[in-house]
């Protein structure tokens, strides 16, 4: 099943991507199963947005199926999915999966803009340099990034929870917020480059986002994002995801469904 209004097309303006992997996952696995979950969820909602007054009808979209990501260590699973973007024209929307697959999405979109920055929503700092005994990790996502992007160039939304070490690793990062909001230079840090968003949906609070592997307390509501939304309007986002949908947790289907809207709104608001 496609996303929403997706179709095939010759040049689209934005391709959904699914990344179906969770090797690393630890305490509840399952979000190998999430690009298929949202596609499901996104025929619940409309193609038209009243937030933004815009309609998907109205993107050129295509939905390029998903990476075959079966068997590979998190390694090769992160450098296929680097592979898979960078050969699709237009926005690139992918659909995790784990986020140590958004090491692959980031950089592919740096290849293509060399002075990318990288705004994170997500309840975990992830600067674990290895977790388990392994670089490559869930646990590991954002310190995977700084191996190759300067720490001054990433920001977290939403992060509640991590180690001491990793809360102070983050102190040299352009911005961390447990809430919603980021001061106005930080802002202009972002707004002042080309941008890639990755949203885990544990960013959002548990009571919200209920169907993920690693849940925590205290954490964003969808009106955070909707600011969000609105304050991105000024910079130029070259690709996104959203990541760690666990629909085993997810038995009303409503994770898989807020995931659904969160897509539609950044397709809208940065590829239209």
């Amino acid at each position: 099943m496609p996303f929403l209004a997706s179709r095939p097309h010759a040049q689209p303006r934005a391709v959904i991507i699914g990344a179906p992997y969770d090797a690393t996952s630890t305490f509840r696995k399952g979000s190998r199963e999430a690009p298929a979950a949202i596609r499901w969820a996104s025929e619940s909602i409309e193609t038209y947005s009243p937030t933004q007054d815009l309609d998907l009808e109205d993107l050129p979209l295509a939905d390029a199926g998903d990476i075959d990501l079966d068997g590979c260590t998190c390694e090769k699973a992160v450098n296929r999915v680097a592979q898979a973007i960078t050969a699709q024209s237009g926005f690139p929307l992918m659909l995790g999966g784990e986020h140590t697959l958004t090491v692959g999405a980031i950089k592919a979109a740096l290849a293509r803009h060399p002075d990318l920055a990288v705004l994170a929503l997500d309840a975990h700092l992830d600067l674990r340099d290895q977790y388990e005994g392994s670089a490559w990790s869930h646990a590991t996502t954002f310190a995977r990034v700084l191996d190759f992007l300067p720490q001054d160039r990433v920001a977290i939304l939403g992060a509640r929870s991590g180690t001491r070490e990793e809360w102070i690793r983050a102190n040299s990062m352009l911005a961390v917020s447990r809430c919603g909001r980021l001061d106005d230079k930080a802002w202009s840090a972002l707004a002042g480059r080309p941008l890639y968003l990755t949203v885990d949906i544990d960013a959002f609070d548990a009571s919200i986002a209920p169907g993920t592997g690693n849940p925590e307390p205290l954490g964003l509501e969808v009106e955070d994002f909707v600011r969000i939304l609105d304050r991105l309007r000024d910079a130029t986002v070259v690709g996104a995801d959203v990541v760690e949908v666990n629909p085993t947790y997810d038995p009303s289907g409503r994770t898989a469904v807020l995931a659904a809207w969160l897509v539609r709104e950044m397709l809208l608001g940065f590829a239209l």
